[in-house]
């Protein structure tokens, strides 16, 4: 069969494919993409069709086929619909640089909060600060764990509050 002779067979039969389409979406829009989805999907696989089957069958399983797959994608992922354009901003694309001058202004206060504290505070929030689990900390330092995590607790509370002021 010459792909004249295939595209053909294919148009012809495709009429009975659109109101499966529509019965498959429930949308007229999305009928129409699958139809178009379907037709695109046939005529570029001409090699898989075998002359002599059904050829309506066979356009019927490909539109089913990308029903099914197009729902799983849609299952998978959140479509969010806002049929006026008011979210339009959310969309733009907005050039910011950082500034690395207020982080650091904001490192050197964290800095001389922290040389304030205790130094039994200091060292344990610095080693949790570093990664240090808990347990390692307590180990390390030859407390109990419940002093270094108070410790840690408490070292928190006055970073924040001296950074606050």
């Amino acid at each position: 069969m010459t792909t004249a002779d295939f595209n053909r067979l294919v148009v012809t039969e495709s009429n009975s494919l659109k109101p499966y389409a529509i019965s498959l979406t429930k949308n007229n829009d999305d009928a129409n993409d699958l139809f178009q989805d379907t037709m695109v999907r046939a005529l570029s696989n001409k090699d898989k069709y075998r002359v002599g089957t059904n050829i309506k069958a066979w356009l019927y399983t490909i539109m089913r086929n990308i029903f099914i797959n197009n729902y799983r994608k849609s299952k998978k992922f959140v479509k969010v619909a806002n049929e006026d354009n008011s979210d339009a901003y959310i969309y733009t694309y907005n050039h910011t640089t950082s500034n690395q001058g207020w982080n650091n202004v904001r490192m050197k206060e964290v800095r001389k909060a922290l040389n304030t504290l205790p130094e039994n505070f200091r060292q344990s929030f610095e080693m949790h600060y570093m990664g240090y689990k808990y347990q390692e900390i307590s180990s390390m330092l030859n407390e109990p764990l419940g002093t270094v995590k108070s410790r840690i607790h408490f070292a928190r509370k006055q970073l924040v509050a001296s950074i606050e002021r």
